[in-house]
C-alpha cells in the first residue's frame, strides 16, 4: 500500500443498528476496490472486520475494526463499528476517529433504536453523513417506507441520490439521478459491474419527480445555484456534487443511497460518492492541533495473543514514521513508533509513513492507552477526550476455582484497556469484585473473554447490598471481660449509654468517667472496642452508623487491667447494649433519572413504582422525557435490561447514591434471613 497525502485520505465510521448489514457493506466496499483480495460474509465467519472468535461465533460485531478501499487514488479507511448498544462504545470511538459518517439502514428494518442512537452522536459531532439502505435484495425490503421513517424519525434533510430497480429478491439495478442513467447488475457479478442503461420507461415518473427534488434540495442551499435553476438554467453534475458535498457539511443535506452487499450491487456508486461528497481531513473544522507538530489520538487498544496491545490511532496534525520517537504528555513517557502499520481486518501492512488525517497502528507501546494523545515533545499536547458512555449495569464476578484470583485481576484490568466502558473494583465492604459495563450481553462477552484470553474460568452473581444498621432509642449497661490463666490475668470493665444522632452524624464518642474509675489512658481503648463491635450490628451483622457512646462508669485492677482488656469490654458493651436501643435496618436510596420516548413513560412510571420508588417529578428533554425517582437500590438489579425491554431499546437512565432510609419490616426480615444463611456458609 502507496502513502497516502492528506488530500487523498478519507475517514468514514459506518454506523447503524446492529444486523442492518454493515460489516457486510465494508467487506464488500474492500473487496469491490481490491484492496481486500476476498469477498467474505458474516455467515461463514470470513467478513474482513468481523474476526475475533466472539464475532464469529455469535455472528455480530463487538469491536470496531478498520477496512480499507483504495479508490479513484483515494485511500478511504472504512471504521466498521458495532452496532448493538451494549458495544456503543466502540461505535462513538469510530465517530471521533472519522471526518464522515455512512448510516447503514437494513431495507427490511429501516430506522432503528440503534440509527437512532449513532445518528444522535454524529448529531453531536457534528459530522456530515450519508445514508445507505442495504439488504435491498431481502424479501420484504422497501426502500420508500425506509426513506419515509428517515424523515419522520431522524431528519427531514434526507435526500436520495439513487432509487432501487426492482426490490426483493426482484432487486437488480438502480438509477442514479445524478448522472440520469440506470445501472443493471449482472446476475453473479463479483465485483458490483454493470450495464449503463437509459432510465427504464416504467421508472420515468418517479426518476423525474426524484430529480427534481434533488435539484431543487440541493439549488436551496446556494443563493446563486437557487437563482439559477429558478431562472430555467441545469445545473451540471459537477456543480451539483460540489453543491451537496457543501451542503452535507453545513448539516443541510443527507444523500441517500441503497444496495445489496452480499451481491456488490451499489458498491461502486457507493464508493464513489464517498470519494466525491465526503470531506478529506484538511476540509474538516480545523482542529487547534493542526498548528502544531505531531498530534495524534489513541481511539482503540486491542489485546492480540502473542502480540500484546496494538494501539489504533488517528493523525490530526503532522506526519509519523516508522521507528519514530513520539511524547504521551498525557502519561508524560517517550513511546516509540516501531513497526508503524495501516490496519486492514485482522492484517497491519507495514508503512513508511503516515500524513495528518490518516489511520495507524503499532503494538507494544509501554504505557499509552486508549484517549490518549500523542504529539512532539516540545508542545506535550492533550486532545480533548472521547466522551465515553458510563457503565450502567453492575454484577459480581467469582472465580471458579480457587487461586485464580490475581489472574482474574490481571484479565479484568487488560479488558478495561481494550474497552473503556467496562469498569471494575473490588469491594472490601462488600468483598466482591465488581465488573459494570453497558449490559448483560456486554458483562457476558467479558466473563468469556477472561476464560478464551486469560484462562480465567469465572461466574456472574447479583451484587451484594452495602445495608447500614442504626438505631432509634436508648439504652445503658455493662461491658465486663475477665480472664485468669494462672499467671497475669486480664480485667477491664465499663458502663456505656448509647443513643441516637441525626442521619449523616456519623458516630461520636464521649468521656464522662468521672473519680478515675477507668484510668485515662484505657478509655481509648474502649473506643477502639466500640468501633470495632459496631462494624457487625445486631440485627443482620451490617455496619452501625449515626449514633453515640458515653462511658460513664467501670472500674480496672492494678495489675491485670490492660489496653487490651479494656478493647475486649467496649466490645462486650456494645453488643450488651446495642440490642436494647430498638435497633432498624437502612437501606441506599438512589436518586434515578430515567430518560424515555413519550410512549413508554407510562410504562416506565409503573415499573419505578412496583420496586418500591418514589417518582419525584418529569421533564421534557428534547425529544424524551426525563423522569426523577428515589429507588432503593436493592430493586434496581439488572434494571438496564428491564428498561431497555420496556422502551424496545430506547430508553437510557442513570443513577447515584442519595441516602440511607429504613427498610420496611418484610425487607429487613428477609435481609436478616439471607445475611444469616450467608454467614453460615461462610462459616462452613
Amino acid at each position: 500500500m502507496r502513502v497516502y497525502k492528506t488530500p487523498e485520505i478519507r475517514n468514514v465510521a459506518v454506523l447503524g443498528h446492529g444486523a442492518s448489514g454493515k460489516t457486510s457493506l465494508v467487506d464488500a466496499l474492500a473487496f469491490v476496490a481490491g484492496t481486500s483480495k476476498r469477498h467474505g460474509s458474516v455467515k461463514d465467519g470470513t467478513a474482513l472486520t468481523d474476526y475475533t472468535a466472539d464475532e464469529i461465533e455469535r455472528k455480530y460485531s463487538i469491536n470496531l475494526a478498520i477496512g480499507v478501499a483504495e479508490w479513484m487514488d483515494t485511500k478511504v479507511n472504512l471504521i466498521d463499528t458495532p452496532g448493538y448498544l451494549d458495544f456503543t462504545g466502540d461505535a462513538l470511538a469510530g465517530v471521533y476517529a472519522a471526518d464522515a459518517g455512512v448510516v447503514v439502514l437494513a431495507g427490511t428494518a429501516g430506522v432503528e433504536v440503534g440509527t437512532e442512537k449513532v445518528w444522535d452522536y454524529c448529531e453531536r459531532r457534528g459530522l456530515p453523513r450519508l445514508l445507505f439502505v442495504s439488504l435491498m435484495d431481502k424479501e420484504h425490503a422497501d426502500f420508500e417506507r425506509v426513506f419515509n421513517q428517515i424523515k419522520e424519525r431522524l431528519t427531514p434533510k434526507v435526500i436520495p441520490v439513487e432509487i432501487p430497480v426492482g426490490e426483493g429478491p426482484e432487486f437488480h439495478g438502480i438509477i442514479n439521478l445524478f448522472s440520469k442513467k440506470c445501472h443493471l447488475y449482472k446476475k453473479g457479478t463479483k465485483a458490483g459491474e454493470y450495464d449503463e442503461v437509459d432510465v427504464p420507461p416504467e421508472y420515468q415518473e418517479r426518476f423525474d419527480k426524484y430529480s427534481q427534488e434533488l435539484i431543487e434540495s440541493i439549488a436551496a442551499t446556494d443563493d446563486t445555484l437557487l437563482e439559477r435553476y429558478l431562472g430555467g438554467e441545469e445545473i451540471g453534475r459537477e456543480e451539483a456534487i460540489r453543491a451537496l458535498k457543501v451542503g452535507m457539511q453545513k448539516g443541510e443535506l443527507f444523500p441517500l443511497f441503497c444496495g445489496a452487499a452480499e451481491l456488490t450491487y451499489g458498491t461502486r456508486a457507493l464508493l464513489t460518492k464517498i470519494v466525491e461528497l465526503c470531506p478529506a481531513p484538511n476540509e474538516c473544522p480545523p482542529l487547534e492541533a493542526q498548528k502544531w507538530g505531531i498530534a495524534a489520538q489513541v481511539f482503540k487498544t486491542v489485546s492480540e495473543p502473542h502480540v500484546g496491545d496494538v494501539t489504533l490511532f488517528r493523525i490530526f496534525s503532522g506526519k509519523v514514521k516508522n521507528g519514530q520517537d513520539v511524547w504521551n504528555a498525557p502519561r508524560e513517557v517517550s513511546e516509540k513508533l516501531n513497526h508503524l502499520c495501516v490496519p486492514v481486518g485482522k492484517e497491519r501492512v507495514e508503512i513508511a509513513e503516515l500524513h495528518a488525517g490518516d489511520i495507524g497502528a503499532v503494538a507494544k507501546l509501554r504505557d499509552t492507552h486508549t484517549n490518549d494523545t500523542l504529539s512532539s515533545k516540545d508542545v506535550g499536547l492533550v486532545l480533548p477526550k472521547i466522551p465515553f458512555p458510563e457503565p450502567v449495569i453492575t454484577l459480581a464476578v467469582e472465580v471458579k476455582q480457587r487461586g485464580e484470583e490475581d489472574k482474574l485481576s490481571t484479565g479484568l484490568h487488560k479488558l478495561h484497556e481494550e474497552d473503556p466502558t467496562f469498569h471494575h473494583e473490588f469491594n472490601s465492604e462488600l468483598g466482591q469484585t465488581l465488573i459494570r459495563g453497558l449490559g448483560e450481553r456486554h458483562l457476558e462477552i467479558v466473563v468469556g473473554r477472561l476464560a478464551r484470553k486469560f484462562g480465567v474460568h469465572a461466574q456472574t452473581a447479583k451484587p451484594r447490598i452495602a445495608y447500614r444498621e442504626t438505631f432509634r432509642g436508648k439504652a445503658e449497661g455493662q461491658g465486663k471481660h475477665k480472664k485468669q490463666t494462672g499467671g497475669r490475668g486480664q480485667y477491664g470493665d465499663c458502663w456505656i449509654r448509647i443513643a441516637p444522632l441525626p442521619r449523616g452524624s456519623g458516630f461520636r464518642f464521649q468521656d464522662e468517667i468521672v473519680g478515675g474509675v477507668i484510668p485515662r489512658q484505657y478509655i481509648p481503648a474502649v473506643e477502639r472496642g466500640v468501633i470495632e463491635a459496631s462494624l457487625k450490628g445486631p440485627i443482620a451483622g451490617y455496619p452501625v452508623v449515626d449514633f453515640k457512646v458515653e462511658v460513664y462508669d467501670g472500674s480496672y485492677h492494678d495489675v491485670d487491667s490492660n489496653e487490651m482488656s479494656f478493647k475486649m469490654a467496649g466490645i462486650q458493651a456494645f453488643r450488651n447494649v446495642s440490642a436494647n436501643c430498638r435497633p432498624v435496618l437502612l437501606e441506599p436510596i438512589m436518586e434515578v433519572e430515567v430518560w424515555t420516548p413519550d410512549d413508554y413513560q407510562g410504562a416506565v412510571m409503573g415499573d419505578i413504582s412496583s420496586r418500591r420508588g418514589h417518582i419525584l417529578g418529569t421533564d421534557k428533554d428534547g425529544r424524551l422525557t426525563k423522569v426523577k425517582a428515589l429507588v432503593p437500590e436493592a430493586e434496581l438489579d439488572r434494571y438496564a435490561t428491564t428498561l431497555h425491554s420496556l422502551t424496545h431499546g430506547r430508553g437510557t437512565y442513570r443513577m447515584k447514591f442519595h441516602l440511607y432510609q429504613d427498610a420496611p419490616p418484610d425487607v429487613t426480615a428477609k435481609v436478616t434471613e439471607g445475611r444469616k444463611k450467608e454467614l453460615e456458609e461462610a462459616r462452613v
